[in-house]
């Protein structure tokens, strides 16, 4: 039988050819043949149901929604109203989105989605590093804006640098000795009830910004050893309002396109400020490299991304830290929370963590945080529950079919993950916190997480396109959440948690912990 070749694009830009086995062509060739048959016979995309403008206006601005999930709460409305496919219709420039709850569909997305899946980023950044400092980006808009081979390039920099766990193991004792630092800090936060003031949100901030200013600017800003610095309470501020500018811009409807309003040109200053920053900490690094080089086993992740292309170390920071501060304080926030209204799983996580912290300042490390698997648990579980992103993104690479409908190639979809997280159908008691789902070996009656559709939960995205700086961010999550049961019993004595959007979903209430310290 004759092998069957093909021609493809490499990363350098030549092509090669690629055989194929006459098997595998055989079902390929099958496999496409009742997509194209499905196309024939599906209905138009037009015919999709879906709000209007006018109703997308009363949606965004529906009070109800204000300071508790508005744009979930806008998708479910959606999903009420119009089903498990919608189609809400592009205004003032943006283009089409199809709204999707239907697990199904999101594999089906994904599965054709091509060797350079596009998700569609923020057109205010693009703008900002295209239109405004092109100067300082070139031509890169960074891994959440870039699509095709420019991303492809991009992504084959960081890649070794950010995915490797060796990067993780490097950082383990310091990320551990920032969190020992905030801890003793939030010690003395406490009123006479052994509660954190209202503001504890802001602290958390501030221990994401000290251990990303770590993790992407190879430096320690201090803010968890005195009174907050000026340059720490700045990039705080800025980061928290570029999610909310870009809400109101990019989210909801605006005719910025059209007409530059003052709250675009609030926001493209505001981009400048934190740029400005965050290059004279890249021009500091450089010195540092000059005067003291390490050997290659210790360079930091700024370090290898400077050696390789100083341009990408600038854009990487700055996504890192756009992407690694209020994403990372938000679901710390979640998962302390689940465990402070689940003290029986509390106790069961603080008798895991005393198999490696016999005491409550034992170090912790590469090697004896690699068996914790309730920690884990806990940690997925309160993810589940407490999700920081509204859903999955990804335009479709190839023409498709979702429930009956066309959907062209090209069409932005958005896979609304968070609504399906919460029901009994895929999560049996759903509304409860249960870390034992996820574990291999769980109590009866108890179903196993793994049994669920895989695509409902994915926090960090799935395949090519997943979040380059996951592990990372576990390890930043699982050694605050340790230190903080190992020494602290955790209680919540008000209402439930409110979260609200702006990009991201950060808490809106309170979070007025009880803190008593743990006796051994």
């Amino acid at each position: 039988m004759a092998m069957r070749y093909f021609s493809s694009r490499v990363s350098s830009g030549s092509w090669r050819f690629v055989s194929i086995h006459p098997k595998r062509y055989q079902s390929v060739q099958a496999a496409q043949s009742i997509i194209d048959q499905e196309w024939e016979s599906a209905r138009p995309y037009e015919s999709i149901p879906g709000p209007t403008f006018l109703d997308l206006i009363k949606g965004f601005r529906r009070e109800e929604h204000k300071g508790d999930l508005p744009l979930l709460a806008l998708f479910n409305q959606f999903r009420k109203d119009y089903g498990d496919l919608v189609r809400m219709k592009g205004v003032l420039g943006k283009p089409d989105i199809v709204f999707s709850f239907n697990p199904q569909d999101f594999e089906k997305v994904f599965r054709t989605e091509g060797p350079w899946p596009v998700r569609r980023g923020l057109d205010t950044f693009t703008y900002y590093r295209q239109k405004v400092r092109p100067d300082v980006f070139g031509e890169s808009g960074g891994l959440a804006n870039e699509q095709g081979e420019k991303w492809q390039q991009m992504r084959t920099i960081t890649n070794p640098v950010m995915m490797h766990p060796k990067t993780v193991a490097l950082y383990v004792d310091q990320v551990d000795e920032i969190a020992q630092e905030f801890l003793a800090v939030v010690a003395g936060l406490r009123d006479a009830k052994n509660e954190l003031p209202a503001d504890f949100d802001q602290w958390l901030n501030r221990w994401a910004l000290e251990t990303m200013g770590l993790l992407a600017l190879d430096t320690r800003f201090g803010v968890l050893r005195s009174n907050q610095s000026v340059e720490a309470q700045t990039i705080i501020s800025l980061v928290r309002d570029i999610f909310e500018l870009t809400f109101c811009l990019d989210i909801e409807p605006s005719i910025w396109k059209y007409y530059k309003t003052s709250t675009f040109h609030r926001l493209m200053k505001v981009f400048d400020d934190l740029t400005n920053l965050i290059m004279v900490k890249i021009d500091e690094a450089v010195v540092r490299m000059d005067k003291n080089p390490k050997t290659e086993g210790n360079l930091s992740v700024l370090e290898k991304l400077l050696k390789v292309n100083k341009n990408a170390a600038l854009v990487m920071s700055f996504d890192m830290i756009m992407a690694g501060i209020d994403t990372t304080s938000s679901t710390t926030s979640g998962v302390l929370y689940c465990l402070a209204k689940n003290p029986e799983k509390q106790a069961k996580l603080r008798e895991e963590l005393r198999t490696i912290m016999p005491n409550k300042d034992s170090p912790l490390t590469t090697e004896n945080m690699r068996n914790l698997p309730y920690l884990r648990a806990c940690i997925k579980e309160g993810m589940r529950l407490y999700s920081t992103v509204a859903g999955n993104f990804r335009a479709a690479g190839r023409n498709i079919v979702l429930q009956g409908y066309r959907i062209p190639k090209g069409t932005d979809v958005s896979m609304v993950t968070p609504a399906l997280q919460r029901e009994n159908r895929y999560f049996p008691a759903a509304d409860q916190y249960l870390p034992e789902r996820w574990l291999s070996d769980r109590p009866e009656g108890i179903a196993s997480a793994k049994d669920t559709n895989p695509f409902i939960f994915l926090p960090f995205g799935f395949g090519a396109r997943s979040c380059v700086g996951k592990r990372l961010a576990m390890m930043e999550i699982e050694i605050v959440v340790s230190r903080f049961v190992r020494n602290y019993e955790l209680r919540w004595n008000y209402d439930d948690m409110k979260m609200k959007s702006n990009i991201i979903n950060i808490p809106s209430s309170p979070l007025q912990f009880e803190l008593k310290e743990v006796a051994f």
